[in-house]
């Protein structure tokens, strides 16, 4: 099995179903089937099965998955069964409220760093950490181990502090600035668009689509 090979979609989707196998965990449900995960999720069971199907056999026919089993299969999938160290960029009120955010720690990721170059940022206290200067980026990177790498800063900057945590060897990014990154083909590049996801729901409200 080939990563580049399974759909994106797919992979979105196995993030959900780890969140609902993990509700139903802590329901106490033991087994589950395709159908249920499927009515869960709001997908079809045919695609719970297609989805799971690309990498492995999971499951007994006739009696479903074990939930707890599912679950550790599809977090390992997920390379959630390990913890990722992760870097912020930009101490604004996102990057502020993304530092604090308990809700990462809980999936595996664990904010390690936040810099920004405003000196009356630098210096506050976010959470158990303390929002440093720019400066520091690569020692920071190489003295925390960073994994991931995220940008919350002014699209005019953006593009300056992604090369700089390539060159510090960060290989993942997610990007909440609005602007198109130029990254090489050995990093992975995430683009987070508040805005265009807006404009989505606009045009679903506005066609009514997926209305009920």
């Amino acid at each position: 099995m080939k990563a580049y090979k399974i759909p994106e979609a797919t992979v979105q989707r196995l993030s959900i179903y780890s969140r609902h196998l993990a509700q139903l965990i802590s329901e106490g449900v033991i087994t589950v089937s395709s159908g249920e995960i499927a009515r869960g999720v709001g997908v079809s069971s045919a695609q719970v099965r297609k989805d799971l199907a690309y990498f492995g056999e999971f499951g007994t026919r006739g009696v479903g998955y074990n939930v707890q089993e599912l679950y550790s299969h599809v977090m390992r999938i997920l390379g959630l069964n390990h913890t990722w160290n992760v870097m912020i960029v930009g101490a604004g009120k996102l990057g502020s409220a993304l530092a604090v955010y308990k809700g990462f720690e809980d999936r595996g990721f664990k904010v390690r760093s936040v810099l920004d170059v405003s000196e009356q940022r630098i210096g506050q206290q976010l959470g158990d950490l303390v929002v440093e200067s720019l400066a520091f980026l690569e020692d920071r990177v190489s003295r925390e181990n960073i994994d991931i790498g995220i940008i919350t800063v002014p699209a005019a900057a953006a593009q300056e502090v992604t090369d700089k945590l390539i060159r510090a060897g960060v290989k993942a990014i997610l990007n909440f600035s609005p602007r198109v990154l130029k990254v090489p083909d050995s990093v992975v590049l995430r683009n987070v668009d508040l805005s265009v996801n807006l404009e989505v729901l606009s045009f679903n409200l506005s066609f009514g689509y997926n209305l009920k």
